[in-house]
């Protein structure tokens, strides 16, 4: 018999894989909501899913996102300091719909 508990445990232990092995897409998904920084994203990740990312692992991804041209950057003055704000491109948006594709085909079919 399931308990709550141990629902809940999977729920976030599946969430916690994701953001994990598809890093990648979920700030893809962040920033396509709208343009932010690397702060944003880390506490929007720990609030959406329960996982606190670390600097070490978010700006590389970053980097490489950027370099990918799937994400654009501009410096601008948010809150009295200077901010990298990330903003998704055409090519971005076009991974991010192949990412939403896969995962349909991962559900079971309608008949």
């Amino acid at each position: 018999m399931e308990t709550q508990e141990s629902v809940e445990f999977f729920t976030h232990e599946i969430k916690r894989r994701f953001v994990k092995s598809f890093l990648d897409m979920l700030i893809l998904r962040l920033v396509e909501a709208e343009p932010t920084w690397g702060y944003d994203i880390m506490k929007e990740t720990e609030s959406t899913y329960q996982v606190k990312l670390r600097h070490g692992a978010l700006y590389p991804m970053l980097k490489q996102l950027e370099a990918k041209g799937f994400v654009k950057s501009r410096k601008e003055l948010k809150k009295g300091r200077v901010r990298k704000i990330y903003e998704i491109t055409k090519q971005g948006k076009q991974a991010l719909a192949a990412y939403y594709d896969s995962l349909k085909d991962q559900l079971p079919k309608e008949e």
